[in-house]
């Protein structure tokens, strides 16, 4: 029988393309926006990467017939380079609607994001060949978003399912939304007592990010049921329950959050952050050899990387315009001092996001709100002869911007190691990281102005867990009146478990911060993927749940904005 040779492809396959980056950017909407509004419920953000490379599949592959695989790798980082703002953005910011003071430059605010997003990038990719080439760190996150690029029929199936879960999702919030039905108190018809909590927050998206987190949210879950399932009775069986203002012992259970579970749960927030990052010295050492690796090997002039110029060039810009913004970020700022705020923040992006590059790197686990926390201290304390209004909002809008520049830093150096592990060119990965670090900024600041003005940032539709304790801080350091005791008794138990294993006080704060409601939810995800991974298996989990779980997160996230906007325009 006669053969033919088929040829399938001449030259390279296609990467740093037009419908790659346009998809990103769709998708990084998308993304950000479901991200940046469940970051405001729960307190903590999931890596979009692996969401971006899924849907990637449907809308490359799917529907455009497109069968590249580093073409796909390109959209999920300008994808994913959109979402960076979500987390670096959502950590900060809320503390100024939170703590009333929101007299500030929304442009500005976000012109000095996206610098700092550029700042970011541009300090961490001459690292890239010592990090990933020859230290070979292990990225978790990066080597689960490469095996899905590697597996294109199980991509598209995987996007069928994220699609479906997320029009389910849409339907069920917005029957919920419609009927004004948000909680069930199954507590109450079981007997319960009061205090003991037994309401459950309907919602899929926290579900599903119960189920994404697997294992990794049980100690979330074990904050909050210590706090109302253990700490409550004893207190009530001892009468050692909170007294109100008539001398009543306070038995509601928001009541009893508000006065002591989340002032507690707001020191261990900030000990487990700031143990986190006495933990990570090791690292630091590490990172500073890495990078006096990195200037011997001269790697950064390797073809395949940016050229280093055009680094610098970036690096000087960026800097520049994050300086402007210091200086006019209030009317008495002054040039001294508003540049040496711009000098500082411009040289805590670079530790820090070398420290967070090689923190994930090493563990998968960022302690970005600690390197938030620490940073605007810093600014804080230049800042603080303005007065408190100024001096908050100064070092709050530059606080932002480095908060997204460590985001956007760890970002890529995951997308990297995808890339390093599907052999894409890091120059064309390293250039979609730029082209959608700008779009980030734009659309999570509208996100925060409609989602503040339809239902208050702070409020217990939108708890903002990370501005809350970013708030509390802040108060502390200008002399507020807080419960001092409180934070202080938190914080030693934060950096307690902290110190027991990395993260642990910071996502244990967490449970003891946020309505238990929120944490009964989220535990039915976490038990499901338990389920699921003993009955099904891991694999199971990976190709069917997780997926499915991303739908539900967009699709009810989508809803929830959506609603937001509505009232929003019907409130002009």
């Amino acid at each position: 029988m006669k053969q033919t040779d088929t040829v399938v492809r001449h030259g390279p396959y296609p990467e740093l393309t037009l419908p790659a980056v346009l998809v990103g950017y769709f998708l990084g909407a998308i993304i950000a926006i479901s991200i940046g509004y469940a970051a405001l419920i729960l307190g903590f953000s999931i890596e979009g990467s692996e969401l971006a490379a899924i849907l990637g599949f449907a809308v490359l592959r799917g529907m455009l017939g497109r069968h590249s695989i580093v073409e796909n790798n390109v959209t999920q980082t300008v994808a994913s380079a959109v979402n960076g703002a979500s987390s670096g953005m959502m950590f900060s910011v809320p503390a100024l609607f939170i703590l009333g003071y929101t007299d500030f430059d929304p442009v500005l605010l976000t012109f000095g994001c996206i610098a700092g997003a550029f700042l970011g990038i541009a300090f961490i990719i001459p690292l890239r060949k010592q990090m990933i080439d020859y230290e070979r760190l292990t990225y978790p996150g990066g080597v689960a978003v490469a095996t899905i690029l590697k597996s294109p029929g199980a991509g598209v199936q995987k996007a069928k399912l994220l699609v479906g879960a997320a029009a389910v999702a849409a339907l069920v919030h917005f029957g919920s939304q419609m009927a004004g039905v948000d909680n069930w108190d199954l507590g109450a018809l079981i007997g319960l007592p009061e205090y003991m909590n037994g309401v459950w927050y309907l919602s899929l998206l926290t579900v599903g990010v119960g189920f994404i987190a697997g294992r990794g949210g049980i100690a979330f879950i074990l904050g909050g049921f210590v706090c109302y399932w253990l700490l409550a009775p004893l207190l009530s069986g001892f009468d050692l329950l909170p007294l109100d203002a008539a001398g009543n012992p306070v038995t509601l259970p928001n009541a009893l959050r508000v006065d002591l579970f989340r002032p507690v749960g707001i020191g261990m927030l900030i000990g487990g952050a700031l143990m986190g990052i006495a933990l990570a010295l090791p690292l630091i050492i590490s990172a500073i050899r890495s990078m006096q690796s990195a200037a011997v090997s001269k790697s950064v002039v390797s073809k395949d990387e940016m050229p280093i110029k055009l680094l610098y060039i970036a690096i000087v810009a960026a800097a520049i315009l994050l300086a402007v913004m210091s200086i006019l970020s209030t009317e008495h700022m002054g040039l001294g001092r508003g540049l040496l705020m711009a000098v500082m923040g411009t040289l805590w992006i670079w530790i820090a996001g070398v420290i967070l590059s090689e923190a994930i790197g090493r563990t998968n686990w960022s302690p970005l709100s600690g390197m938030t926390l620490i940073a605007v201290t810093i600014l804080i304390i230049i800042a603080k002869g303005l007065g408190d209004a100024e001096a908050v909002i100064a070092a709050v809008t530059l606080g932002a911007a480095v908060c997204v520049a460590m985001s956007q830093a760890t970002d890529l150096m995951l997308d990297l190691k995808t890339g390093y592990l599907v052999g894409a060119t890091p120059k064309m990965q390293q250039m979609g990281q730029f082209l959608g670090a700008w779009l980030g900024p734009l659309l999570v600041i509208g996100l925060i102005m409609v989602l503040h003005e339809a239902y208050g940032l702070g409020s217990e539709k939108l708890p903002a867990p990370q501005g809350q304790a970013l708030a509390s801080m802040i108060s502390g350091i200008l002399g507020g009146d807080i419960p001092t005791e409180k934070y202080l008794a938190g914080a030693g138990i934060g950096a307690l478990l902290s110190a027991l294993s990395g993260g642990l006080g910071i996502t244990v704060g967490l449970g003891f911060y946020l309505p238990f409601n929120i944490v009964l939810t989220y535990a039915l995800g976490t038990l499901l993927r338990e389920l699921c991974d003993r009955y099904k298996g891991d694999a199971y989990s990976e190709s069917v749940g997780i997926p499915i779980a991303a739908g539900l997160i967009v699709g009810e996230a989508l809803i929830g904005v959506g609603f937001a906007v509505s009232y929003v325009m019907e409130g002009l």
